[in-house]
């Protein structure tokens, strides 16, 4: 199979106040999608600025800015007095350029969008941020794969990093077995997502995802990718090196050492997150040993996709604490 790429997408904006951006990347010729939206009210002149880092299978659009009910976690932040950014990276959706490599038979090259490429991207998107709104540094709220991307950037770029978020994050254990090893690039189905959401919730347990809130985000996930449609099933392409990432940690190779990091860390897990398990929360917590504030946070009834489910809420009020700081005691 091969993919047909087209020209720049035309993103619809997800918000009346919502500001867009192309910049340039890391590649020569390809530029990366920015979405924007304001700190409200009488905090539009905050300097608190937060960027979300997408995990390995959809980007800002579908996470941080999809709205529930008539509201996302970003509308969240902004009511919290953050300026709120989202990054989408190669591959992720149309609306930062694809890798050419797509448009060829996924079996004909590595996994696209190894951890190092996705940390370039980052830094380029951070830097544009930080000149935009005069800052030195600004705070990073990361899923799954992108925990590892941010994790990475931070050890490698200290002084652009104030805070932390972690959730969902991936953690190195240790395996006998080698590496799975993945093609450039995949496909990856709406049942194939409802599997992988659902999939860690106990048996016997009510579901924590609103299956009507599936099936309308289903639908805007098939819209990233023009040709998903065309597909049978339809489905989405997406660069296959996040889940190499993935697959190697838990090979014992992950991609950033957490003790070069120096930022405070928040680590935010669902009580049934199999791709943070408490063990993963122990190592990394430990591993984190650079950081001068660290928080594990387990929320109950919720999964590696809880940003979905019926316990986002949760989710938003331990990040956006984390995130406002003041986590010590004044001095006497």
């Amino acid at each position: 199979m091969t993919i047909h790429l087209r020209e720049p997408a035309i993103a619809a904006k997800l918000d009346p106040q919502e500001q867009q951006f192309r910049i340039p990347g890391p590649y020569d010729g390809m530029s990366l999608f920015l979405r924007y939206l304001p700190a409200a009210g009488d905090d539009s002149l905050s300097d608190r600025v937060v960027l979300y880092v997408h995990g390995g299978t959809f980007p800002s659009g579908l996470s941080i800015a999809h709205r529930f009910d008539g509201r996302s976690w970003r509308d969240e932040l902004c009511a919290a007095g953050f300026h709120v950014w989202g990054l989408d990276f190669h591959g992720f959706g149309w609306l930062s350029d694809p890798y050419p490599e797509m448009r060829r038979p996924a079996e004909d090259g590595p996994p696209l969008g190894r951890a190092e490429a996705a940390t370039r991207q980052l830094e380029a998107a951070v830097r544009f941020i930080c000149r935009r709104h005069a800052i030195d540094r600004l705070s990073i709220l990361a899923h799954s794969w992108g925990t590892i991307v941010s994790g990475r950037f931070a050890a490698r770029c200290q002084d652009l990093v104030d805070r932390l978020v972690l959730f969902g994050a991936i953690a190195r254990r240790t395996r006998g077995a080698a590496s799975e090893h993945l093609p450039g690039w995949r496909s990856i189905s709406l049942q194939d997502q409802w599997d992988r959401f659902t999939a860690d919730v106990p048996a016997g347990e009510a579901p924590v995802l609103s299956r009507r809130h599936f099936d309308e985000w289903g639908e805007r996930y098939l819209d990233i990718d023009p040709d998903s449609r065309t597909r049978s099933p339809a489905a989405v392409a997406v660069p296959a090196g996040a889940f190499q990432d993935i697959f190697d940690a838990w090979a014992g190779a992950l991609a950033y050492d957490p003790q070069s990091v120096r930022a405070p860390v928040a680590i935010v897990r669902g009580e049934w997150d199999s791709y943070c398990t408490d063990g993963d929360a122990r190592w990394l917590f430990d591993a984190f040993a650079a950081s001068p504030v660290k928080r594990d946070i387990k929320i109950g009834r919720a999964t590696h996709l809880m940003h979905l489910e019926a316990m986002r809420f949760a989710l938003y009020r331990e990040s956006i604490a984390f995130l406002k700081g003041d986590d010590l005691a004044p001095e006497a």
